[in-house]
């Protein structure tokens, strides 16, 4: 077949036309291995710590770091928190802590406890701290299971075979200082200088004050205000600056004061129930209630509340003035939520996670959407926001 003429000369060009360098074999410049960059030693308050429990294979849940400002490259790196872990940040130090579970054959064998410690600036273990009885609470994700208390000194990490436990954990030193019995109770609310408060079976709350050397120093337990059969609440609260504000399967809220040794309860509030075409509107998802720094409530809401609905995530975020005991905003969101969390900057954002993995980011004073971030995880359960 004859080529035409503009064919004929680009064909000559190509084959006159010089060599790149590869072709020529002049050698590329060596790249380091590895090549690793390194995150800040104190995170920025717009880094959000977003716990994908990976329900297709919990041996491997994992943590990831999100910057929910950048407009590209949010995932800034990711962690391991293995079967069923929980993780805590130091504002401290530059320190991660991670309350995980392993075993010799993978999901049998041996099992060892353990709280890993983390360079926040590299994600790379730097230690471990051994946690003996294999007993640690091995259930989905709650953030109440490991906390502070101590002035960040110390770790607390909740049990339960099925009798429940906290055990302490000097974090300085590396060692177990001991376990405090808590025989109908769950869950770990710190309070005061060094102690915490557990929420239990019959509606009351135990508060645990321990000593220097993190025993029992003394135990209060108050009345019962929490309605276990009628209107429960979550276990996840909100916390404007020491109290913690929890809030009820039918959307009532409960304040509750952590900043002595004993937890007080302060009252609380019910909204006037909403009906909807579908049920009527009911707090719903696995964390529904966040606080922006000024001590507003968000709370993740869902239209088919009934009986049962309590963990199935919602469409709307009802804005709640606890000083003013009144809904001062509601936004519908644009995909159906899990969980929120609220970050701690001067101008907040409100960060929805959603049950494809992918992050949904708001602004937190107007309900505008600002970014969706894709594919976090695979199962993003809880979100700490950096502090």
């Amino acid at each position: 077949m004859k080529m035409r003429g503009f064919e004929a000369v680009f064909l000559a060009s190509l084959v006159t036309a010089p060599l790149p360098a590869v072709a020529q074999n002049v050698p590329l410049a060596a790249e380091p291995t590895p090549t690793v960059a390194e995150l800040p030693s104190h995170y920025p308050a717009s880094y959000v710590f977003v716990h994908d429990l990976n329900f297709q294979s919990l041996v491997d849940g994992r943590v990831a770091v999100v910057d929910v400002d950048a407009p590209s490259a949010a995932l800034k790196g990711q962690f391991s928190a293995a079967q069923l872990g929980v993780m805590l940040a130091s504002a401290r130090k530059s320190e991660l802590y991670v309350a995980e579970t392993y075993y010799s054959r993978l999901n049998r064998g041996e099992r060892t406890d353990v709280i890993t410690v983390l360079d926040k600036k590299t994600l790379s273990p730097t230690g471990e701290i051994i946690l003996p009885g294999g007993k640690r609470g091995q259930f989905v994700t709650m953030p109440n299971a490991f906390q502070f208390t101590n002035g960040e000194k110390w770790g607390l990490v909740f049990n339960f075979t099925p009798g429940s436990s906290v055990t302490v954990v000097d974090l300085d030193t590396r060692k177990v200082l001991g376990d405090i019995d808590l025989p109908g109770c769950s869950l770990i609310y710190p309070t005061g200088e060094r102690g915490f408060m557990s929420l239990c079976a019959d509606g009351t709350m135990t508060s645990i004050a321990l000593d220097a050397a993190g025993k029992l120093a003394g135990t209060t337990t108050s009345e019962a205000f929490n309605d276990i059969d009628g209107d429960p609440i979550f276990m996840a609260p909100a916390l404007v600056g020491q109290t913690a504000w929890f809030v009820t399967f039918r959307g009532a809220f409960r304040a509750i004061d952590l900043s002595q040794a004993s937890a007080r309860d302060l009252g609380g509030f019910t909204l006037a129930g909403e009906k909807s075409d579908v049920g009527e509107w009911r707090p719903s998802g696995w964390q529904v209630i966040s606080a922006s720094p000024d001590g507003k409530l968000f709370v993740l809401m869902n239209p088919a509340g009934k009986e049962g609905s309590h963990k199935d995530g919602g469409s709307e975020i009802w804005v709640v003035d606890p000083v003013k005991k009144a809904r001062i905003a509601r936004w519908p969101l644009r995909n159906p939520t899990v969980s929120i969390e609220v970050t701690a900057e001067q101008i907040p954002s409100l960060v929805a996670a959603r049950h494809d993995g992918a992050l949904d980011i708001y602004d937190a004073a107007s309900g505008s959407f600002k970014r969706t971030i894709p594919h976090v995880g695979n199962n993003p359960m809880t979100m700490a926001a950096s502090r």
